[in-house]
């Protein structure tokens, strides 16, 4: 049976933050409902917000977060070729280069230009390979299409869509945040600045984020197809509460469904790393991102989330005053939960000798709540299974600890660290073990009420939320499905018909 010809669609944004992700995922989810055979693609990405997925030498590797749920609304598995170059920032000037899934030293020590073309042949290594099993791809650009100093370099905008072009039928969408201001303009502007050659291809524009009434906007629209030829599509609305993370890891508020749930206050360190799995938790608690001893005072718990720089955040959380307030908290009865950088600062020692979490040092004292240490060594840990809680999660001959009603659940989960945690007492009580059976997980504290655990998820999984705080929170497909029919109803079938069906 002959496949029919490749169709790809690509979101453009008129800036950072105008919304491609979101879009780019809500067509992937309404392009699934309707039996398409589609897969995203990205092929670069910025964030240190990323996932676990099979990689391409049978081991895993990791993309960023917005591809892997863009495969989840797609229906498909997430695979590194979604987004095969993820840029993760290490300080202001400098960036982890992962390059299929898997770190690349060398090219992280090249300057960007110096690097763009080794890059370039990776990505589209990776588009050709979507391009041979899928019959449609839903391209994420990233920034802005019209940087044209970076134009020579560009392959994420501007070299993917002339990949599209020439694998087959090729369209892009524009799409600008009117809630800033400024947003006809934006999309003029990037329209002008556009190659002469893709401009052809630019099949329309949406505005996002849009608050108030639409009959407002005219004659805007039809001013501006008329100096461009492009049309406005559809105006999607402000939509706060659709269930999914900001790409870029922009501190998410409590929903107000989480009203009356616990107050929880997750340590903001400056090399904070996947935020994202919090987002459902924002409909299950008052969350507060906490970078002061203020913010965590009266806080029912305290959560210290990953670190990109463990050492560093460390450094931090003392220069803070963080450290004295969280062994406080503890040291009264409260939960404390640590997620991998934050397992590791529970223990009583640090050591990276070989600089891999940052500066070189033999010896750090971590927060000393769990008798644990953490060496850190390459390789990087990648793994992505099901890990699961022991049957009791306290002393048996006292009262249940904090976490007693998460005993015994499974979930799935997704590591990605370089520390290497391990028990420094025996009488270290386990918490969470691997599909090996492993430990990834410690309890300890006054009341069993510390908890650390080197796997990622936790939050994420609406029964473990059931259980730890009573609060029914959307799933995922769930959110998935809110997207697909915020585009149907705004875009309009017809409309997405046209552009995504051959």
């Amino acid at each position: 049976m002959t496949r029919p010809p490749l169709r790809s669609l690509m979101v453009w944004g008129a800036s950072s933050g105008a919304g491609k992700s979101l879009l780019t995922t809500a067509l992937c989810r309404w392009a699934a409902q309707q039996g398409m055979n589609v897969a995203p693609f990205k092929a670069q990405n910025m964030s240190n917000n990323a996932r676990v997925v099979p990689g391409l030498d049978g081991g895993f590797g990791e993309i960023g977060t917005a591809q892997y749920l863009q495969a989840l609304a797609a229906r498909v598995l997430p695979t590194v070729d979604m987004n095969p170059v993820l840029l993760k920032p290490e300080r202001d000037t400098a960036s982890q280069v992962v390059v299929q899934g898997r770190v690349d030293a060398a090219l992280t020590r090249l300057p960007w230009r110096e690097r763009s073309a080794a890059l370039a042949v990776a990505a589209r290594q990776s588009f050709d390979r979507l391009a041979g099993t899928h019959d449609l791809i839903l391209i994420e650009g990233a920034g802005s299409p019209a940087e044209i100093n970076l134009a020579p370099q560009d392959y994420v905008n501007l070299g993917t869509a002339r990949w599209a072009r020439e694998a087959g039928r090729f369209a892009a969408l524009l799409v600008a945040d009117i809630d800033r201001g400024g947003a006809f303009a934006h999309l003029y502007g990037t329209w002008a600045l556009l190659p002469d050659d893709l401009k052809p291809t630019l099949a329309g524009f949406v505005f996002n984020k849009f608050r108030g009434d639409a009959a407002l906007l005219a004659p805007g629209p039809e001013q501006l197809q008329a100096l461009t030829g492009v049309p406005l599509l559809g105006v999607l609305p402000m939509r706060r509460d659709h269930g999914l993370p900001d790409e870029d890891g922009v501190f998410m508020p409590a929903s107000p469904a989480a009203s009356r749930g616990p107050r929880v206050a997750i340590v903001a360190w400056p090399h904070i790393s996947n935020l994202d799995e919090f987002q459902p938790l924002t409909q299950a608690a008052r969350l507060a991102w906490a970078r002061s001893v203020a913010e965590v005072e009266g806080a029912d718990w305290i959560i210290l989330p990953g670190s990109k720089q463990v050492s560093g955040d460390l450094a931090w959380l003392r220069a803070q005053g963080l450290d004295a307030a969280i062994v406080a908290h503890a040291k009264a009865g409260r939960p404390v939960l640590g997620i991998c950088g934050g397992l590791q600062m529970l223990g009583q020692s640090l050591a990276d000798p070989d600089g891999v979490d940052g500066e070189p040092f033999e010896h750090q004292p971590g927060l000393g709540l769990l008798p644990l240490a953490t060496h850190y060594a390459a390789p990087k840990r990648l793994r992505a299974g099901p890990v699961g809680f022991a049957p009791r999660l306290g002393p048996a001959d006292g009262p249940p600890g904090p976490w007693q009603d998460l005993a015994g659940l499974p979930w799935p989960g997704y590591e990605i660290r370089c520390g290497r945690t391990t028990a420094t007492q025996a009488h270290a009580l386990p918490a969470l073990f691997d599909a090996e059976g492993a430990p990834v997980g410690w309890c300890g504290g006054p009341a069993h009420n510390v908890m650390g655990i080197a796997t990622h998820g936790l939050c994420e999984d609406a029964g473990i939320l059931r259980a730890l705080l009573g609060q029914q929170v959307r799933t995922l497909d769930q959110s998935l499905d809110g997207l697909a029919d915020l585009v149907d109803n705004h875009l309009g079938a017809a409309t997405l018909r046209a552009l995504l069906e051959a």
